[in-house]
């Protein structure tokens, strides 16, 4: 009786009874569910711990900037960027243990910052205020937009100054002064009445590169031909206006590179083009430079 009352009781591993499916303990349906729901629970929470690294890998990435990074948005290399940062006009980057470069984005609103103060201020001045910046000396770098604005401003007196002369001549040759008979042209001493000014003066011009006299082949004297009276007339003009022989002589040859004053005109409206561009680009090199500033701190 014992033995077989041994035998009758359910062997390890033998499945007990159950009515209907319903739960009967461990190894049964709920059982199952829960082992189902455990795992379901275990997948989302390791995809969320993944997707969290994921997340915060992408953050890291976004502060960590290799130099094609930087390079890719402006058409540079990779070694312009690295001369940049040599050359100061972007802070320095910090290195990784194996030695490469890690520039932030705080080294790319500094690469917007200069390539926007190039084209208004030149690669010299735009280079100097961005070390300057770099540096901390902002005095430094306000001098330095002080004195390219300057340079804006003193462009301009000058080209009105230019128009003015030009408005100001007289067309043809009334009144001016009396040409040598058979030589077409006119000698120095009659010319010079005409301006007002001393024939030494004539002379002066003459060896600064404003006005170019043949010489007369039987006397050696110097004859000044229609040519040479318009720019001696355009620079006792621009004389009067207290410019220097070395800041006429670029605009008398401008008149002869344009074959006389009514060519010149096109180059007087390109010139106004020109100022009024640099005038823009300044202010939009002002606001990257003001952007730049504010990161910094």
């Amino acid at each position: 009786m014992g033995g077989l009352a041994q035998r009758e009781q359910p062997r390890p591993g033998r499945k007990l009874p159950h009515h209907g499916g319903r739960l009967d303990g461990r190894g049964g349906v709920f059982g199952a569910i829960n082992h189902t729901s455990t795992v379901s629970l275990n997948f989302r929470l390791k995809l969320n711990r993944d997707t969290g690294r994921t997340m915060a890998k992408n953050l890291q990435n976004a502060d960590r900037l290799r130099p094609v990074d930087l390079a890719r948005g402006h058409g540079l290399s990779t070694q312009a960027v690295r001369n940049y940062e040599q050359d100061g006009i972007l802070p320095a980057a910090a290195r990784t243990p194996s030695g490469y470069r890690v520039y932030t984005p705080l080294h790319a609103q500094a690469l917007r910052t200069f390539l926007a103060l190039v084209p208004g201020h030149g690669h010299q001045a735009a280079a100097s205020i961005m070390r300057a910046v770099n540096e901390g000396a902002a005095d430094e770098a306000f001098r330095l937009l002080d004195e390219s604005h300057a340079r804006l401003l003193e462009d301009r007196r000058t080209l009105q100054a230019v128009e003015s002369a030009l408005r100001d001549l007289e067309p043809g040759a009334a009144g001016g002064p009396r040409a040598v008979s058979g030589s077409g042209g006119t000698f120095i001493g009659p010319l010079a009445g005409s301006l007002g000014i001393r024939p030494a003066t004539l002379r002066q011009w003459e060896r600064a590169g404003l006005v170019r006299p043949r010489r007369d082949p039987l006397t050696g004297y110097r004859v000044y031909d229609e040519g040479d009276v318009r720019d001696a007339r355009l620079v006792r003009q621009l004389r009067r206006g207290d410019y220097l022989l070395e800041q006429i002589a670029p605009l008398i040859e401008q008149v002869r590179s344009a074959g006389g004053l009514e060519p010149l005109e096109a180059t007087l409206h390109d010139w106004h083009r020109r100022l009024s561009d640099r005038g823009r680009a300044m202010l939009a090199g002002a606001a990257q430079l003001e952007e730049y500033l504010r990161r910094r701190g």
